[in-house]
């Protein structure tokens, strides 16, 4: 039985509630999100700059020593250097700067003579655009005061936080989305497998439930990979090879951006059915700027949802 995706008539009503839901909620948390964020970046670019002295020991052997302070490095500059822009300007390979500012290491294979002739080309480039109104002490022989380098640390930081603010913002949300998924389920009598164990989708318990579960799927051709899923609960009423209740928290913002993203579900469904056949199902759990093109793309893949200002909607999936 459907729970939402059948009934057009109350989309418009629940679309505008979603939008209040989240409205309300960012005005009050998402600052605070920002606001914490801000702090830890704070101690990080007061780290980078222990590290580099000031930026007055800013060399090869520096960045090589301590890759993770290259982002910090980036938003140091005048103009603040994206990413990509920094492997052009500097010329150095972009999976050197991939791996510096993602996985905070040094690529496994990159030859010794390489790796230290494009750290120097970084470090040229970066030298070069230090921002003097931040730095004030840089390209000086003054050593910069306690204030100083707390109001360079908390400059970058704002920058830092600045450049991947929605990214902070979704992060907080589906944080909070999981939550309320999880109050839920524990609240109705289910019990969440232990932090930290390895859930196997296929060998849960009648009653339980995970977060952050991979499902492996077959692909054409024979090979196997993992979707992640956000949560998935047995129901306390499961028959022995039942499959679980697959759901997937979203949460947007504002209405652009969910038209963009709405293929990804219906690709996991896709998949997803292929490998457990067509009784599999995939649910969302929704707060935000969801409009009637992206429920209805999604209904007509068979994928259904529950308002999360409609959370006891959850029960509607058999659990």
């Amino acid at each position: 039985m459907a729970v939402n995706r059948d009934k057009p008539d109350h989309w418009k009503v629940d679309i505008a509630e979603s939008v209040d839901m989240y409205n309300d909620w960012f005005v009050k948390f998402a600052p605070k999100a920002f606001r914490d964020s801000r702090s830890s970046a704070t101690k990080e670019v007061e780290t980078a700059l222990r590290l580099t002295r000031n930026l007055k020991l800013l060399t090869p052997n520096t960045l090589k020593s301590n890759p993770e302070i290259l982002p910090m490095l980036r938003m140091a500059t005048c103009p603040p250097i994206a990413r990509d822009r920094l492997v052009g300007l500097a010329k150095v390979s972009s999976n050197l700067v991939k791996c510096m500012e993602i996985g905070r290491c040094l690529p496994a294979k990159m030859g010794e003579e390489a790796l230290l002739e494009d750290l120097k080309r970084i470090v040229i480039t970066i030298s070069r655009m230090v921002d003097p109104d931040i730095f004030v002490w840089f390209g000086t022989h003054k050593n910069p005061g306690n204030k100083e380098t707390e109001r360079a640390a908390t400059v970058v930081a704002d920058r830092l936080c600045g450049a991947v603010a929605d990214p902070i913002i979704r992060n907080a949300q589906e944080q909070r989305q999981l939550a309320a998924i999880g109050k839920w389920l524990k609240s109705h009598g289910y019990t969440q497998a232990p932090l930290g164990k390895t859930v196997k989708f296929r060998e849960m318990t009648p009653g339980t439930f995970a977060f952050r579960v991979n499902v492996p799927v077959t692909m054409d051709g024979g090979k196997q990979i993992n979707i992640p899923m956000d949560a998935v609960v047995l129901p306390l009423s499961a028959v022995p090879n039942s499959l679980p209740v697959l759901i997937e928290a979203k949460s947007a913002g504002d209405f652009t951006n969910v038209n963009k993203r709405r293929k990804e579900e219906a690709t996991k469904i896709s998949q997803i059915r292929k490998t457990y056949g067509k009784e599999a199902k995939l649910n969302l759990f929704l707060c935000g700027y969801f409009d009637s093109g992206y429920l209805g793309y999604e209904a007509a893949e068979g994928i259904d949802w529950v308002w999360e200002h409609r959370i006891d909607d959850l029960a509607k999936l058999g659990l």
